[in-house]
């Protein structure tokens, strides 16, 4: 690894450089699209090659630019694509997560220098070198180092890597359900469709997941991460069994109206109690609109009786409600103004989990 070149690049030539950072603009798209792809057909050997190329390109265009930055950054990428495209290893969420963080900070890094900014705090280092690692890592141990070299980078361990934790932590809870890792990627699916309702939804279940998973960490994850991760994907579910104009319609809801809104925790819960291993999951979701005062619904249940992750999704979920509430009115202070109104309702929230959650969008903000 060349550190001076990550931490301190020397720029030849200007125009190349510009030229360069055009290339790249021309190839990103093309590589989110690849990746999207690739999510739903893993083993897609077409789109796997198409990627591959990509970043082949990238790192050709940096040699001819002189940006030797952009070489530094590819090459350990182009490597593990290599090991990717040869069947060595499989695709994963977290190993595209990899190579999406590393699109973004070079994306970045090019930027920062064609406005003559600093860019040593971009940890570019740690990135080249975890990937450096990656490169050489057996497939059976490659999602773990991604996730570390994630973590490493962002100060973040991303949602998708629940399920990794949980099993290395403790794996007869892992095989005492009936294929876990399937029926998480089957919840999130379903998840997904519910955000295909509205182009306002885009990305909320990551967004989620990450506050989720994230203010459990920072409590000492009393809440077993892999139940969490169901209960996020699915405690919403049932708002696709209900008319849209219920959900989707800001104007006030009549009282037959908001009846029947109430019955969408049901379903969710409904669906994971009839699945074996996902009962905690299963109680998170049927609780997660209900309140420590005991005003919440469908049981009007009260503080010691709501079960901890139940908590964690009522605050989150109210905080993406009302960020994309102040959005929607074009109020940059979306993100402050969500915090400011968690805070405020201290009969609606569970005040033990509502530190936690500060500490987390604390880093967002810092971040």
């Amino acid at each position: 690894m060349d550190v001076a070149a990550l931490l301190q690049p020397r720029i030849h030539d200007r125009e190349s450089l510009h030229e360069f950072a055009d290339a790249l603009t021309d190839q990103l798209p093309g590589i989110e699209r690849n990746i999207a792809k690739l999510k739903s057909s893993p083993n897609d050997r077409a789109l796997i090659a198409d990627l591959f190329r990509a970043i082949h390109s990238i790192k050709g265009d940096a040699a001819l630019c002189k940006v030797h930055l952009g070489e530094v950054i590819v090459h350990p990428i182009e490597t593990l694509l290599g090991r990717l495209r040869n069947g060595e290893i499989g695709f994963s969420e977290v190993l595209a997560e990899t190579v999406l963080l590393a699109m973004d900070r070079l994306e970045l890094a090019i930027e920062a220098l064609e406005s003559g900014k600093p860019i040593g705090h971009m940890k570019l280092v740690e990135l080249v070198g975890g990937f450096e690692k990656l490169a050489e890592t057996a497939p059976d141990a490659l999602e773990a180092k991604a996730a570390l070299l994630i973590e490493a980078v962002t100060g973040f361990r991303p949602a998708s890597t629940a399920t990794i934790a949980a099993r290395q932590a403790d794996p007869a809870a892992v095989h005492s359900t009936s294929n876990a890792g399937a029926d998480l990627d089957f919840f999130r699916s379903l998840a997904l469709q519910y955000e295909e309702h509205s182009p306002l939804f885009k990305g909320r279940i990551e967004r989620l997941q990450r506050l989720a998973q994230e203010t459990n960490e920072v409590a000492g994850k009393p809440v077993d991460p892999m139940q969490l991760e169901a209960a996020v994907y699915m405690h919403d579910l049932g708002m696709l069994f209900l008319p849209d104009s219920l959900w989707l319609n800001a104007s006030k809801l009549s009282d037959e109206e908001k009846a029947l809104l109430r019955t969408h925790p049901g379903f969710g819960s409904g669906l994971l109690q009839r699945m074996p291993g996902w009962q905690a999951a299963a109680d998170m979701v049927l609780q997660h609109h209900e309140m420590p005062n005991g005003k919440g619904y469908p049981q009007g249940l009260s503080n010691g009786q709501i079960v901890p992750g139940a908590k964690i999704l009522a605050i989150i979920d109210t905080f993406e409600a009302v960020t994309l509430k102040h959005s929607q009115r074009g109020d940059t202070r979306s993100l402050v103004r969500a915090i400011a109104e968690i805070n405020a309702c201290d009969k609606q929230f569970a005040p033990e989990w509502i530190a936690a959650f500060n500490t987390v969008v604390r880093r967002m903000v810092e971040g």
